[in-house]
């Protein structure tokens, strides 16, 4: 059977072999229970491109290291459990995409969509439904930065840009938080092509 870590260890090298997790860029976290909520989380300053099973930490609900790996938890641990609890998620992903920091900054108020076969992949109709892909602004306090994705997220969209830093996308598990990662992604890289 494979281990959280393992999981996230496969994953970050997926999306660092895109470009999306360049240098130690990036973070990764798969619930591993609710009650109480525990996460593990991809470790800081390390190559997302060359992870091992070992190379995650297990946090609180508060992203707080509670394992003796001797691992520091990514800075942003606190923001993936707000998220889990926030929506249910079983997984969270977080990339730095030139898409997702361009398009933030072109559409500071939320990137609109429609009309796109892709919009499926999230759960939204290709035709006759148009949702809006939340853009929130930036804090290095991920309780202001929780805040503000609360505030701003449309539960149609499992996903939302942070204006110049990046992409978070979430699923009920790492394999649905990937799908709807790439899908997000792809509708980014769309409409940066666009304008």
């Amino acid at each position: 059977m494979t281990t959280p870590g393992e999981t996230l260890a496969t994953e970050s090298e997926r999306f660092a072999s895109f470009g999306w997790m360049r240098g130690t860029s990036g973070n990764l976290s798969a619930v591993v229970s609710r009650d109480p909520l525990r996460l593990a989380v991809t470790a800081s300053g390390l190559d997302k491109g060359s992870l091992t099973g070992s190379d995650v930490v297990v946090v609180n609900e508060d992203g707080a290291a509670v394992d003796d790996s001797g691992r520091r938890p990514s800075a942003e641990a606190a923001l993936h459990a707000r998220i889990a609890r926030l929506t249910g998620a079983g997984a969270v992903v977080h990339v730095h995409t030139v898409e997702a920091v361009v398009a933030g900054r072109r559409w500071p108020t939320g990137i609109k969509l429609e009309g796109l076969e892709m919009l499926k992949g999230i759960g939204v109709a290709a035709e006759g439904e148009q949702v809006t892909l939340p853009v929130i602004a930036n804090s290095q306090d991920m309780g202001v930065l929780g805040d503000r994705l609360e505030a701003a997220r449309d539960p149609q969209v499992p996903a939302v840009v942070v204006a110049g830093h990046g992409l978070y996308a979430w699923g009920a598990d790492p394999m649905r938080a990937r799908h709807h990662t790439e899908v997000v992604q792809w509708l980014l890289e769309f409409s940066v092509r666009l304008g």
